[in-house]
């Protein structure tokens, strides 16, 4: 699975968010994601890509910042 892909499903299954409004420059806040649905996205990208997204990440604004996020540490996968 690719991070868009996971940050895709996360916001439809999770939010309800329709897929086509999972673009790049989408502003997570405006899709739903408040701190705590933050956080849930951020914890699933760990559990289904094998990555540690360490605390001190600056939270993401918008869908391609998510995205970075994930994508940087998917080179350090843990195993």
């Amino acid at each position: 699975m690719s991070s868009t892909e996971l940050i895709r499903t996360f916001l439809t299954d999770r939010l309800g968010v329709d897929p086509d409004q999972v673009q790049p420059d989408a502003v997570l806040a405006d899709l739903g994601v408040d701190s705590l649905m933050l956080a849930e996205l951020m914890f699933e990208a760990e559990d289904r890509l094998g990555i540690e997204i360490p605390s001190d990440v600056q939270p993401p604004k918008t869908v391609a910042e998510m995205k970075a996020v994930i994508d940087a540490l998917l080179p350090l996968k843990a195993g």
